[in-house]
């Protein structure tokens, strides 16, 4: 299937950029010079009807998010916005950038690789291929992290690809990244905004809360960004296995920082928070990026000490000919899954 099958957004001057299989991202500058990654880091290209001046690519910001249900205007001057097949929006425009509109488009993996794929693309080892089936096979609460454009994403939909067909997966995002998971018994959640009389916002919190309602084996947010955790979490802890979300943190150790200073949005202390995210997760998966390539850099697992709450690898892998370390953790994930 081709991406001009795939999505149904007009991406105009845009489009030779948006039907290149090869580009992840594409970002446009106030004054309409465009930029793509296609994996090698971002590129200047030079289109064919190029956006000649800041008026023109203010214009084709509003029109691009008007597309995908978004508002962007004076009074609402900055968007995200996502399309249902998982192509995300985010704008800005003037006065918060100097001129016209700061545009950043981030498109979906166009191939649906999964688990084989990934590790043929040297994601992670050959030998981690029967420990992620595993876990899914296993039930396990998977905690995925990284730094922005790690491949959490395309990490995620990899292992959901791998969920039993009659597995109900209910997800939840506050704007559609996952896109179609092709799954026969899946429910698709997205937060809403308010309108312009403030009233009919719907945000994370209440959704987390609105899957337990409806029957899931297996609870996926999208990504962990605010208080939304803690509902989450409480999820989690109340023998909901299987569930799966994202987060940005520096690596396994930064997780427990990351998890509190969420926490602390919603009010809970980071004692409470301690105890909520211990028996959470079973698994944390950091993701990193060195120049183009990506990899699972470390599996990990998340224990209390006293009152707090800390991050130990049990496995490290440095990357492509390089032999997997056991970490700290090594022998307690090992326990926890051969029982």
């Amino acid at each position: 299937m081709i991406w001009a099958v795939m999505t149904m957004v007009e991406f105009g001057p845009l489009d030779e950029l948006a039907r290149d299989p090869m580009v992840t991202d594409v970002a446009v500058t106030c004054e309409g010079r465009v930029w793509a990654d296609r994996g090698e880091g971002m590129e200047e290209c030079l289109l064919r009807l190029p956006l000649r001046n800041p008026r023109i690519v203010r214009e084709y910001a509003v029109q691009l998010c008007a597309q995908m249900g978004r508002r962007l205007d004076d009074a609402c001057p900055i968007a995200d916005a996502s399309s249902v097949d998982g192509v995300r929006v985010h704008a800005v425009i003037a006065p918060l950038v100097p001129q016209g509109a700061a545009i950043s488009i981030r498109f979906p993996d166009r191939g649906r690789l999964g688990l084989d794929a990934l590790c043929g693309a040297g994601l992670f080892p050959e030998e981690w291929l029967a420990v992620l089936r595993f876990l899914v096979d296993r039930r396990a609460r998977i905690l995925i992290t990284g730094g922005t454009g790690v491949g959490k994403t395309t990490l995620l939909k990899a292992l959901l690809a791998e969920c039993a067909a009659n597995d109900r997966i209910v997800t939840v995002e506050e704007v559609r990244e996952l896109g179609e998971l092709h799954h026969g018994n899946h429910v698709s959640l997205v937060s809403r905004e308010a309108n312009v009389e403030g009233a009919g916002a719907v945000g994370l919190p209440e959704l987390v809360k609105a899957t337990l309602r409806m029957r899931p084996d297996r609870v996926i947010l999208g990504e962990c960004r605010g208080e939304e955790i803690v509902d989450l979490l409480r999820a989690f802890n109340s023998g909901h296995h299987g569930g799966m979300t994202t987060l940005h943190a520096d690596g396994v150790s930064r997780v427990p920082a990351r998890l509190v200073s969420l926490g602390l949005l919603a009010g809970v202390e980071p004692a409470s928070m301690a105890m909520l995210a211990e028996g959470a997760f079973d698994v944390v998966l950091h993701l990193e990026r060195q120049n183009s390539r990506r990899r699972i850099a470390q599996i990990g697992c998340l224990a209390a000490q006293g009152d707090s709450l800390v991050g130990m690898p049990a496995a490290v892998w440095g990357g492509l000919g390089r032999s997997v370390t056991p970490g700290p953790a090594w022998e307690r994930f090992v326990g926890r899954w051969q029982s």
